[in-house]
């Protein structure tokens, strides 16, 4: 089955206008809205919306507030809907109407698929000149940002209380590969053999609970991680932690208080992998979230770290 990634997310929030405010300073298009509702899209179309807490056509919450209810995943072709129709059996729920076929993940969230509906863009990051290799080139000057306009949403990442059985309805009867773990504490999983080091983490805590910890959106470059994350802080929102850098998938980023739910990440920069990687085990541990990584983020306008309380 080919599952290519993420092709739209949905939240249900308590304050529709906040949300609408902070995904707009995203960098996010709207596309679409109603009293009740808006609607986003990246670069490519990956569609993120945002639907009033009480909406009944939203999925069951997996936790009190205002949270991502709905994850729905983009297959390469018909022929792979029908597959997942065929491994879902009666856990599925086909809507001829929106060609889509819903379900719900083993830590109760909904998921979905669909032929993706993102399209090809022709995008391109600005290359580094790293030592004997100067990519960007003789007498160029690098990019800077004034914000970012994320490339799509990436990854998501869930709090469990039952990583054993999600892991295995991800990989068994959706075909996700493992690409790194902590073992009995967390999964990274990516949906297809060639791609992006994840596109689900599933991460059990000590205190086990369900819910989303963040949505991660793709951006070009560091720089454009670098340009968001000050465009954000100077429209008022609030960084969590970032720039920083994972040492687990390579990847730099950037992350800030979502008012939709949890918290929402710029990132960049990510390790790709193919069927030949072999899964490694980590030990969780502050070291391995985070190479380096500013608490509390750099303020937008004088552009210097912000102080520790």
């Amino acid at each position: 089955m080919s599952i290519l990634g993420i092709d739209r997310i949905t939240y249900g929030v308590e304050d529709l206008a906040e949300c609408r405010r902070f995904f707009l300073d995203w960098g996010l298009k709207l596309v679409g809205e109603s009293p009740d509702a808006a609607a986003f899209e990246t670069l490519n179309g990956c569609e993120v919306r945002v639907r009033r807490i009480d909406d009944p056509s939203l999925p069951a919450p997996v936790e009190a507030g205002s949270t991502l209810r709905q994850v729905l995943w983009g297959t390469e072709s018909a022929a792979d809907l029908e597959r997942l129709r065929a491994t879902l059996g009666g856990d599925g729920e086909w809507s001829a109407a929106e060609a889509t076929l819903y379900a719900t993940d083993a830590n109760g969230l909904g998921i979905g698929f669909r032929v993706t509906r993102k399209r090809p863009i022709d995008v391109q990051g600005v290359p580094i000149n790293a030592w004997g290799t100067p990519g960007r080139g003789v007498n160029r000057r690098s990019t800077f940002y004034e914000r970012a306009t994320p490339v799509e949403v990436g990854h998501v990442v869930f709090f469990t209380d039952r990583l054993a059985e999600a892991e295995r309805f991800y990989v068994e009867r959706l075909g996700f590969r493992v690409s790194d773990r902590y073992p009995g504490r967390g999964v990274f999983l990516r949906c297809a053999p060639e791609g992006g080091h994840h596109d689900l983490f599933l991460l059990q805590p000590p205190a086990a609970k369900r819910g989303l910890n963040h949505v991660a959106f793709t951006v070009r470059d560091i720089h454009e991680v670098f340009g968001g994350g000050l465009h954000i802080s100077r429209r008022g929102w609030e960084t969590e932690i970032g720039p920083g850098r994972h040492p687990i998938s390579s990847a730099y980023f950037w992350y800030v208080k979502n008012p939709a739910g949890g918290l929402a990440e710029y990132y960049s920069d990510e390790d790709q992998l193919d069927a030949a990687w072999e899964p490694r085990e980590f030990q969780q541990a502050p070291e391995m979230f985070a190479e380096w990584a500013v608490i509390g983020g750099v303020d937008g306008k004088s552009r210097r770290a912000r102080r520790a309380p």
